[in-house]
């Protein structure tokens, strides 16, 4: 299996992360089955002890109409998705312009903003284990149970792309920061909003060496410079501890935290999979 060196202090969204080699992976042939699949890296926090990395390869970053559907390779950024949608009049994808990542990794994680989710209009998608239906993958909410490496999805066509439901998109994305961050660090308990708990324990703001839970928006965990990975932990946990202890719930990690000391049914941190 072909390897490539990655500096995740620069690749990743949240800046964090020393420079690792990772596995390509071309084919399902190739032995993938230890390897932890990354995308680009939108919601990752790369830990001090990261588990076997691969990526897909650049050959599933396509996209193309055939027989009334879309096709789109698991490697293609969501910008690229974005910008052919607005170029040929293809209407339900216009939140991809404001939601990074790559198809796989959306796909993983049934991204979305709101109600608008990529599984909306998911026809299938193809693995290495196969070709999987909709109806056949376990899903909700930023979640599957997909176990095998995604290599293309397909998706109900149809046309109409929508300027005003890319401003809606814009104007929904206005309140986060521009530090870098890893997205949203935890999912919203149902009926409930992760920011609001966060900020009700007074840790908006909150600060700890080179990491904060941003000021502008609560759910949001920043590098406000130089942070590390076990700032970054200490700031989690905390914010779960004080949840927890104040209104009995547990938040679950959106981010990905990719160190096999987190890692597992086991791990203080519910969510060690990825985007």
């Amino acid at each position: 299996m072909q390897k490539t060196a990655i500096d995740f202090s620069k690749y990743s969204s949240i800046k964090i992360g020393g420079v690792l080699e990772v596995a390509v992976l071309e084919d399902c042939a190739q032995a993938y089955q230890d390897h932890y699949i990354i995308g680009s890296c939108n919601n990752v926090l790369m830990g001090l002890q990261p588990p076997l990395l691969a990526k897909i390869s650049k050959k599933y970053d396509f996209i193309k109409i055939e027989n009334n559907t879309l096709k789109i390779g698991a490697a293609t950024p969501s910008g690229k998705i974005a910008s052919f949608c607005k170029k040929n009049d293809i209407a339900d994808f216009e939140f991809l312009s404001h939601l990074p990542g790559t198809l796989g990794g959306l796909v993983f994680m049934n991204a979305g903003l709101k109600e608008y989710e990529i599984f909306n209009n998911l026809i299938s998608i193809t693995t290495c284990d196969g070709v999987f239906l909709k109806k056949e993958i376990v899903h909700g909410y930023r979640y599957t149970d997909i176990k095998s490496p995604i290599l293309e999805a397909t998706f109900a066509l149809s046309y109409g792309f929508s300027k005003e439901r890319l401003e809606m998109f814009k104007k929904m994305r206005q309140n986060q920061p521009k530090t870098p961050s890893a997205g949203s660090c935890f999912k919203n308990p149902k009926g409930d909003f992760a920011g609001r708990l966060i900020e009700a324990m007074g840790l908006k703001g909150l600060r700890v060496g080179g990491m904060e839970f941003s000021s502008q928006h609560a759910n949001f965990l920043v590098n406000a410079g130089d942070g590390t990975f076990d700032e970054a932990i200490y700031l989690i946990q905390e914010a779960q501890k004080r949840v927890y202890d104040a209104f009995g719930i547990w938040l679950e990690c959106e981010i990905a935290v990719l160190d096999i000391r987190y890692m597992g049914e086991n791990s203080p941190l519910l969510n060690p999979h990825k985007k």
